[in-house]
């Protein structure tokens, strides 16, 4: 006896028209659902861009606020020293006059003490006219004073950051000389507010750390970004093999370094991070 094929046909085509016909029918809700509360350009057209200071600075690499006081901001000038703001941008008051360096690549405010800020200094961006710092600096009153707490020979921090509820475990990415080769390169940490660091992350004495973040939703993760980079009188060298993003799953204890899923081959010059607060398995370079 022959089956006809065709009943069995009928059903599928009608299978499949009935699933495209629902993805499409989901699909124009949620662009309704999109649409129906679109934002209002009165909302945002009248804000513009305004320059608050501080009009002495100099060019700024870094720039931080206190989440717990929206007012204070700290700007960090490459060759002007800390400056403070608690009204929003109003005024500022400079905070690094005394210290024996001006050049700052990088400042860090506690989240669990904002009384509490390390400063990187020397800048990371290595332009053919750059200064140099002389390591890393802590204030434990709001930035009023200041101690020099270690790592003076890394010369240029491209970043320091704080754990969120340790105020005394920072870790530093510190680039090195950018005339010649050191060992003061790598990613350092401090358990201890600065007393002691380790260098937690070292390539060798041409590769430095340009950027370190912690992942928000577990401070136990942190993803470092490591660059072959240095100058010469007459040309700048950017990337070389040991370049990349590098992770740690156990506090900076032990690093591994990410491949593959799209990272690109070969060197990969500077790179900077930052990973989603909302989706931590997310991050951009």
């Amino acid at each position: 006896m022959t089956v006809s094929r065709r009943p069995v046909l009928s059903l599928i085509c009608a299978l499949v028209f009935l699933f495209l016909t629902t993805l499409s029918s989901r699909a124009q809700k949620a662009e309704h659902s999109a649409g129906a509360n679109p934002i209002d350009p009165k909302t945002y057209g009248g804000m513009k861009w305004r320059l608050i200071g501080p009009f002495r600075g100099g060019r700024a690499l870094a720039v931080t606020g206190v989440p717990s006081q929206p007012n204070t901001y700290y700007f960090g000038a490459a060759a002007g020293g800390v400056w403070k703001t608690m009204d929003g941008g109003v005024s500022w008051d400079p905070l690094f006059d005394k210290q024996t360096t001006s050049s700052i690549g990088s400042i860090a405010v506690s989240n669990s003490d904002p009384n509490v800020i390390y400063v990187g200094t020397g800048e990371a961006c290595i332009r053919g006219n750059i200064s140099f710092g002389d390591g890393v600096y802590r204030s434990n009153d709001g930035g009023k004073t200041w101690n020099n707490v270690g790592l003076k020979d890394t010369r240029h921090i491209g970043k320091v950051i704080v754990h969120p509820t340790n105020p005394d475990v920072a870790f530093v990415a510190a680039l090195g000389h950018a005339y010649g080769a050191n060992i003061d390169r790598g990613i350092f940490r401090t358990r201890d507010g600065g007393k002691t660091w380790e260098k937690v992350l070292y390539l060798g004495d041409r590769t430095g750390g340009s950027d370190v973040v912690f992942d928000p939703q577990n401070p136990h993760v942190l993803f470092a970004a490591m660059w072959e980079g240095y100058r010469t009188p007459w040309t700048l060298n950017s990337g070389g093999d040991k370049d990349g993003l590098y992770r740690s799953n156990d506090d900076g204890t032990t690093w591994k370094r990410v491949e593959g899923n799209g990272m690109p081959e070969g060197p990969l010059g500077r790179i900077g991070v930052a990973v989603s607060g909302a989706d931590s398995m997310s991050f951009t370079r």
